[in-house]
């Protein structure tokens, strides 16, 4: 296990922290959801117990290296102070002279919000010296933006090459939570992937099959895996160039003896709108002109036995086109089901941006056993692979 920051002397430490604010906002630059920032709470109330001096670092958006207002980290700020009661100072850049002043003369319990990290080059560039900068304003360099750590910049893997560094509570909590389904977890296992794209999850496909029980597929992927089947999919999205992927992966689960579920039936529709006709098949196939668009109700009854069954239960993607009310369902119902495994004392793993806003939708957030911040990220866990911004820590 990493160091946190319980293994660490704070005691009125310059302490700097990468968290994830990337947030969304609206157009007048208003936080539509704080999640990300009230994730980040616990580490840092910890560190105002111990004294310590913090400087917290993030990026928020894209921007191009150099600064734009509407990317700018003044309304995490604001947010913030308003969460912990408490002025949270807004430095003007990252690394200039008057940010540095302001680092150098915080007092004990006092906050200090950089400015977007990627308004400066160096910090995707993994520069040296932008991370060596920001380092020199610190004493201590805690890591709690698990949904960066499977990016190598210099504020999430450079940083902690000049200073000791450790893992804050949110990245302890998704190091614990990813590591009982990777290492050990309980069986039965269930993996729940959905989404627009085979592609997207071939390596994590690939990695769970050798641990898991069961693999229920949904989302637009499926329809390169009905394909793959032979199975006419009518206008659905395919991957044309992962079909025989998808057959090599239903085969090596055949052989494996995992159960391997895709769709038995569908809600298709003429166009992914709203407005357009919908309705239900009969059975597998889809007809021509028709695109499918989400899990039928033969699907989710025949996948509802398996999810309540299990143990551990990791889910990353919606079962079809979520963001229309119409086409939700398939992705609502298994929120639900999932929520009543874990009721029964299953371990459940919910990542990914639209996973995530279903369960939301559903009310159904306290109900899983654990809501993961980094979609990148875990899905680069579940595909096995070493992260930067966590292998760059060291362990206890």
């Amino acid at each position: 296990m990493k160091k946190t920051i319980k293994d660490v002397n704070l005691k009125n430490k310059r302490v700097i922290v990468r968290v994830d604010f990337n947030v969304p906002l609206d157009a007048n630059l208003n936080i539509t959801d704080d999640t990300r920032i009230r994730e980040t709470l616990p580490t840092i109330n910890y560190l105002k117990r111990e004294s310590a001096k913090i400087i917290l670092m993030s990026h928020l958006g894209r921007p191009k290296s150099k600064p734009e207002e509407k990317y700018s980290m003044k309304p995490c700020a604001k947010r913030l102070s308003e969460l912990l009661k408490q002025e949270v100072k807004m430095a003007p850049g990252c690394i200039d002279p008057e940010t540095k002043k302001l680092a150098m003369n915080l007092q004990s319990g006092e906050i200090l919000l950089l400015e977007n990290l990627r308004f400066n080059e160096g910090e995707e560039k993994n520069d040296p010296n932008f991370a060596n900068e920001l380092a020199s304003m610190a004493e201590v360099f805690v890591q709690d933006a698990f949904g960066t750590v499977h990016r190598a910049h210099a504020s999430t893997a450079g940083i902690a090459k000049y200073l000791p560094s450790c893992a804050g509570f949110l990245l302890e909590k998704e190091i614990v939570y990813f590591s009982k389904a990777l290492e050990n977890p309980e069986k039965s296992y269930v993996a729940i992937l959905g989404g627009a794209k085979v592609s997207d999850k071939i390596m994590v496909i690939e990695n769970l099959l050798n641990k898991v029980d069961a693999l229920i597929i949904g989302g637009a992927m499926a329809y390169t895996f009905l394909k793959a089947k032979g199975i006419s999919i009518g206008n659905s999205l395919v991957e044309q160039e992962k079909v025989d992927i998808a057959a090599k992966i239903l085969k090596k689960a055949d052989d494996k003896n995992i159960n391997l579920f895709v769709p038995i039936d569908h809600i298709i529709t003429t166009k992914i709108d709203g407005s357009a006709e919908s309705k239900e098949t009969a059975g597998v196939e889809i007809p021509d002109g028709w695109i499918g668009v989400d899990i039928g109700k033969m699907t989710i009854e025949r996948i509802s036995s398996v999810i309540l069954s299990a143990k551990t239960i990791v889910w990353n993607g919606p079962m079809g086109v979520f963001e229309v009310d119409k086409f939700a369902n398939g992705t609502l119902q298994i929120a639900k089901l999932i929520a009543q495994a874990t009721a029964k004392g299953a371990i459940s793993i919910v990542g990914g941006g639209d996973s995530v806003a279903a369960v939301k939708k559903m009310g159904l957030s306290d109900k899983m056993s654990h809501i993961s911040t980094g979609g990148g990220a875990s899905l680069e866990l579940l595909e096995g692979k070493i992260l930067p911004g966590i292998a760059v820590l060291p362990e206890k």
